[in-house]
């Protein structure tokens, strides 16, 4: 390919950028004040199928399932979570309402599928077992009155 014709393919990719891109920002200007950093940050666990939400923890009786999923946690989630699950420079707190409030299979969903755009990886090969343990320690949390929602 040519110098003028990389230069000429490189004007069509930046117009096309330009045309995607501008009325996004137009459209994020014309967000109601309500929209908030933070309600984005848990709008994916809305994306949950509604058969995913419906799922019950299997382990939510068995008492060593907290503190197994603790272990996990702590294995797994806290480097970007935080030690004690509030949020830090890399992810989101777990301790929100959003978080809490959501089913354990909306949880549990969230933990097989990750949110990859936004650095959660994909927790589909840890073992289901371990994923509903972490749930369940998650859920033992409850929410923290301070926690954003």
């Amino acid at each position: 390919m040519t110098g003028a014709k990389v230069r000429t393919l490189m004007l069509a990719v930046a117009s096309a950028f330009a045309m995607f891109t501008i009325p996004s920002a137009v459209a994020q200007k014309d967000r109601p004040a309500s929209f908030t950093k933070d309600e984005s940050i848990y709008a994916e666990l809305a994306k949950a199928p509604k058969k995913a939400v419906a799922r019950r923890n299997p382990l939510e009786s068995d008492p060593e399932a907290v503190a197994a999923g603790a272990n996990l946690f702590d294995q797994h989630c806290a480097e970007c979570h935080g030690d004690m699950a509030e949020g830090g420079r890399k992810a989101p707190s777990l301790l929100a309402g959003k978080v809490q409030e959501s089913t354990p299979g909306t949880l549990f969903w969230i933990l097989t599928n990750g949110v990859v755009r936004r650095g959660m990886p994909v927790w589909s090969k840890l073992p289901e077992p371990q994923r509903w343990q972490i749930v369940s320690y998650l859920k033992s949390l409850g929410p923290k009155e301070k926690a954003p929602q």
